[in-house]
């Protein structure tokens, strides 16, 4: 993988992000000479992260609706019940 600092990184983004997405490059994006980032390709494995992270942060999403909604709670029938009977 090739280093680069961030100023040259700044200076050269459009050619650096070119070259990682046909050529598929690496780099290691450094601060002071020490690293503090990767740019690489984004690739099928970064989808699945993507995809099961969006996942994740709306199911975490529900769960707290969910709770906020039972502690809220006045009837004395439940969320089914109330909807068996609209149903009727």
């Amino acid at each position: 993988m090739t280093r680069i600092g961030i100023r040259e990184l700044k200076s050269k983004t459009s050619k650096i992000v070119r070259e990682v997405r046909v050529q598929h490059a690496e780099y290691v994006i450094t601060h002071q000479g020490s690293p503090v980032a990767v740019l690489h390709p984004y690739g099928a494995a970064d989808a699945e992260k993507e995809r099961r992270d969006e996942m994740e942060a709306s199911l975490t999403a529900m769960q707290q609706t969910a709770r906020k909604v039972a502690k809220a709670w006045v009837s004395s029938k439940s969320a089914v019940e109330l909807l068996d009977e609209q149903r009727r």
